[in-house]
């Protein structure tokens, strides 16, 4: 397992390792307004909520690693102390994505995209038409952190106004996230869609057992994996022996129990058995199944 002091890597090796590991990242599609009113639009991953009382949000408009110039959303921000937010979806992540070229400071990227922009209700840079959710806000503060390629430039922002798509919104104002299909950045090329088969949702847990309660022959199992040992870890209580026993009748378990004599076949043949279980969120069954092997006691 290779290990680095960043010091020993090049500021192109660490961006890319750092980039491609800390990920998906959501992505800023910042627009601002220079001192003649001009537009820019440029997109950011460096980027997230810090706090939502007050509501803030934070992106990094870092220096190039190529050539240590920065972006004209930097210059903007600092002499105009607006932005507006807007996050970016599916369907629009190739107009995003062009968004981002290089541009002369004098050229539109609302124009190159073919992005549509619309008047904001409190700042001067326009929202963008297209995206679900645009959040209007006031610069408080830039912090530099260095001055040559691959630094960072915090641009603390002060959310004033929210605007949500009507078409993203669920009744009890909470936001869909299938419909909202938002994207993120991964490293190099890679981008990554939040909605379909990569969503999944996870409640908050009880005061579980916790995993270290579990009998080390099931924390040990070459079948089940981190996740599933999270799964049992969560219940509060283990179940009966009236309940084991009766997991036994079940007819997968019974003919586990005819086929394979007591030891190392028949706790694999259990425990993918309650991995199955597991995957269908039957944790209590998963776990009679698991403590039908009586060297888990």
């Amino acid at each position: 397992m290779p290990s680095y002091s960043p010091e020993d890597l090049s500021t192109k090796e660490r961006h890319q390792i750092l980039l491609a590991s800390v990920a998906p990242r959501p992505i800023a599609l910042v627009s601002t307004v220079d001192e003649h009113g001009n537009h820019n639009l440029s997109p950011f991953s460096f980027f997230n909520i810090f706090s939502s009382n007050p509501p803030v949000l934070i992106f990094s408009a870092a220096r190039r690693v190529r050539n240590n110039t920065t972006k004209d959303t930097l210059h903007n921000a600092m002499s105009q102390k607006q932005v507006v937010v807007n996050v970016v979806n599916y369907d629009m992540a190739r107009q995003v994505n062009l968004s981002s070229a290089e541009y002369d400071s004098s050229v539109d990227e609302f124009v190159k995209s073919g992005l549509t922009p619309i008047p904001s209700d409190f700042v001067s840079p326009p929202r963008v038409l297209e995206s679900p959710v645009s959040l209007e806000c006031e610069v408080m503060d830039v912090h530099q952190l260095g001055e040559e390629g691959g630094a960072g430039n915090l641009v603390m922002c002060l959310i004033k106004k929210i605007h949500v798509a009507d078409h993203v919104m669920l009744d009890d104002g909470s936001i869909d996230q299938e419909a909202i299909d938002l994207v993120g950045r991964l490293g190099k090329k890679w981008w990554v869609r939040a909605s379909g088969d990569a969503l999944f949702e996870l409640g908050s847990p009880a005061i579980g057992i916790g995993v270290d309660q579990i009998p080390e022959v099931i924390r040990r199992s070459t079948v089940l994996t981190g996740n599933n040992l999270g799964q049992l870890g969560a219940v509060t209580s283990l179940p009966s022996f009236t309940a084991i026993e009766v997991m036994k009748s079940d007819f997968d378990v019974r003919r586990i129990l005819q086929n394979f004599a007591d030891g190392i076949e028949l706790r694999e043949a259990l425990h993918e058995k309650a991995k199955e279980l597991l995957e269908s969120e039957k944790v209590l069954e998963a776990w009679s199944v698991l403590l039908i092997d009586k060297s888990a006691h």
